[in-house]
């Protein structure tokens, strides 16, 4: 990312103030702590997201023919009010959720979002339209703003506002939050380049500690140009045209994150969840 030089002069109380910031890993020194403090504040605000929960949850069978993966527990409350909170602690309060599969479950249990402190509206997805296509049928909800999107069977501490102040508007069209797996099978592996994501890698088992798809994103209005206008779509195949146009950025994070879409990842989610929230509280 160019930067170009500057000088300037603060009041001695202001220098003490942003010295306590600094914790020489987030924020390394001052002039990182002053760019990090201005970019939270000219940030363009994003106050809307879309929280996709449409899937079939297909390799939760048997668990997902009563209950939308959505809506599976863990530590006594649904994995999507997790990511409602997480939505809502970055000032989004505009939540449009597509739905599908078992979508009036969803709707019934988390109603117009007034308990949680938000609005939610249901964008009700005909047919198998998949993940991009679910996100085109909800198009009409967003206003021309940049806006949020994540998976509705995720689980982590991360900050989303972390993410939407590191987008940048005017040079990338979406921004993809990246994790890092011990093991990448079944994952998307994003090859960077700097910032920018080029390309992403075919599943291999061979492929150990690399940068995965976390399944949260931050994008310009300008996506739904690369999404085909019929018919079913995955943001994945969105995703490789973004990087190959260099309009894809990554950000990677190393916050707790999981993915509730297997037996297996349900129950580590599970063990390792009830711990994190014993600690935070």
């Amino acid at each position: 990312m160019d930067r170009d030089r500057l000088t300037i002069t603060l009041r001695t109380d202001l220098l003490r103030r942003l010295d306590d910031i600094i914790d020489g890993v987030k924020i390394r020194n001052r002039s990182h702590a002053i760019e990090y403090l201005l970019s939270q504040s000219l940030a363009p605000k994003v106050t809307q997201a879309i929280i996709l929960a449409g899937g079939k949850g297909v390799k939760m069978r048997p668990l997902t023919y009563e209950v939308p993966k959505p809506l599976i527990p863990v530590a006594g409350r649904p994995v999507i009010e997790y990511t409602i909170e997480m939505l809502r602690s970055a000032g989004i309060r505009e939540i449009i959720i597509a739905i599908g599969h078992l979508g009036e479950k969803i709707r019934d249990s988390l109603g117009n979002g007034k308990k949680f402190g938000v609005k939610l509206t249901y964008s009700e997805e005909t047919g198998d339209l998949g993940s991009a296509g679910a996100l085109r049928q909800a198009r009409s909800f967003l206003d021309q703003k940049p806006f949020v999107v994540v998976n509705g069977d995720i689980l982590t501490t991360f900050r989303i506002s972390e993410l939407t102040i590191f987008h940048q508007e005017d040079k990338y069209i979406c921004s993809m939050a990246l994790s890092t797996k011990p093991n990448t099978q079944g994952y998307g592996v994003a090859m960077l380049r700097g910032e920018r994501i080029v390309d992403f890698l075919k599943q291999d088992k061979k492929q150990t500690t690399q940068v995965v798809n976390a399944g949260m994103y931050v994008m310009n209005y300008a996506f739904f140009e690369y999404i085909p206008k019929s018919g079913s779509a995955s943001l994945e195949d969105c995703f490789v045209k973004l990087a190959h146009a260099g309009k894809l950025a990554g950000f990677s994070f190393e916050h707790p994150w999981f993915e509730v879409s297997t037996p297996v990842n349900y129950e580590r989610a599970i063990k390792s969840w009830k711990i994190i929230l014993q600690v935070k509280n």
